[in-house]
């Protein structure tokens, strides 16, 4: 009898402490909107501001923006903002690099938060009819992810989300990897190329093969996610 008590005892501490993450993680997540979308914190994201910071960085510049990139997503600051702003600063070749690696950090990052704060209780709710798709994401990680990133589902709330379910980390990782890359790759080139144009004031170089083809990578890529979920029988 005393036992059962002490195991029922202990389940009800460890809910009590699963609810409690969870309850830290509702606060970090609306917190983190909160100051985005109703403070002036995105005012202060703009390439001729951000310039000016990176400038005093020196040699280490691209390390404090990757790093800036990785909290910022991880707060809910749109990574296509974050994205324009890497092209724009350092060109579509490092602006890209750069860019990949912020993301890859935030990514991580935010998914560790949810992983951490988070998994306890969803598992505690998750019943017969959703551990069905918990389990499946789990034997499927790679290939949920990879889709996932590939037809765009948004970037922020996918990172927690996914650390929410039975997904390995490594599975993440790889499959966030490989699906952001040439989502990225385009955006940046195009963005960063019109940015180099817009600097040198070089206008004839609107009429570049450089441009046309940033151009039309980028209309190309609005069209991926439509075609993959044709492959995959969708509407």
């Amino acid at each position: 009898m005393s036992e059962a008590l002490e195991l029922i005892s202990c389940r009800s501490g460890k809910k009590k402490v699963a609810v409690a993450k969870a309850l830290i993680l509702v606060i970090f997540i609306l917190a983190s909107i909160g100051i985005v979308r109703f403070t002036p914190v995105q005012e202060y994201l703009t390439a001729e501001l951000l310039r000016q910071f990176l400038d005093g960085a020196g040699i280490w510049a691209p390390a404090v923006f990757i790093v800036i990139y990785a909290v910022g997503v991880s707060l809910f600051v749109p990574s296509i903002l974050l994205t324009g702003l890497g092209a724009a600063l350092f060109g579509p070749y490092q602006g890209f690099l750069y860019v990949w690696i912020g993301a890859m950090m935030g990514s991580s990052l935010a998914f560790y938060i949810a992983r951490t704060l988070g998994r306890d209780f969803a598992a505690s709710l998750v019943g017969e009819r959703l551990k069905k798709y918990d389990d499946a994401i789990a034997r499927n990680g790679f290939a949920t992810v990879l889709y996932l990133r590939l037809v765009y589902f948004p970037f922020t709330p996918m990172n927690f989300g996914m650390g929410l379910t039975k997904v390995r980390f490594a599975e993440y990782f790889f499959g966030t990897g490989l699906g952001i890359l040439v989502g990225t790759f385009i955006f940046t080139f195009f963005i960063g190329t019109f940015a180099e144009i817009w600097e040198t004031g070089d206008w004839q170089q609107l009429k570049s093969f450089k441009l046309f083809l940033g151009l039309g990578l980028f209309v190309l890529s609005l069209f991926i996610p439509k075609a993959l979920k044709k492959m995959k029988g969708e509407d």
